[in-house]
């Protein structure tokens, strides 16, 4: 069995390309993701993505911010071998909306904003309130680990090098 921090080093790749591989599944294939999340209207790249390419043990950071910033230099920098480190994303439903940044390396979240949940105007509503912010938190969590497993499933298959061919017609187009 390996050493945990030998695994996450060996491993932790696969975050990245996990990033990655969703950007391209956000663009093309949005249907994909509605079979994991059914209750899902759409999944959006958000104000912020991050993209590192390393080559000859030199690391070159991109960083597109904004709330309409275009693209197009993340796709460019995947041309160059980048893959997505970092990535806001923005989950609708009905009425709710989720806002998040996620890691690559870790798959970790952070800045989440969850939608609006019911007034609290009395202390029985407290724990109401309480459990449907959970609710929330859970729901988003579950999305991710839901998405990820997705993946590694095409990842570990042997379409893999199929879906690598569509990316890189993606990034082409």
């Amino acid at each position: 069995m390996l050493d945990a921090a030998v695994a996450y080093n060996k491993y932790r790749f696969l975050g990245n390309e996990f990033l990655t591989w969703l950007w391209f599944i956000i663009e093309t294939k949005q249907e994909t993701l509605l079979e994991i999340e059914s209750d899902m209207i759409s999944l959006e790249i958000g104000n912020r993505i991050v993209l590192e390419n390393r080559k000859n043990n030199n690391l070159e950071t991109i960083t597109i911010k904004g709330d309409e910033a275009g693209l197009e230099e993340g796709i460019l920098a995947i041309k160059k071998g980048a893959m997505v480190t970092e990535i806001n994303l923005v989950l609708r439903e009905t009425e709710k909306k989720w806002q998040f940044n996620i890691k690559g390396e870790s798959l970790n979240l952070s800045g989440l904003k969850t939608p609006e949940t019911g007034g609290v105007e009395s202390k029985d509503d407290i724990e109401g309130a309480v459990l449907e912010k959970v609710y929330l938190y859970e729901k988003i969590i579950s999305f991710i680990e839901n998405l990820y497993k997705y993946f590694i499933s095409v990842r570990v298959s042997e379409n893999w090098g199929s879906s690598i061919n569509q990316i890189k017609k993606w990034v082409l187009e």
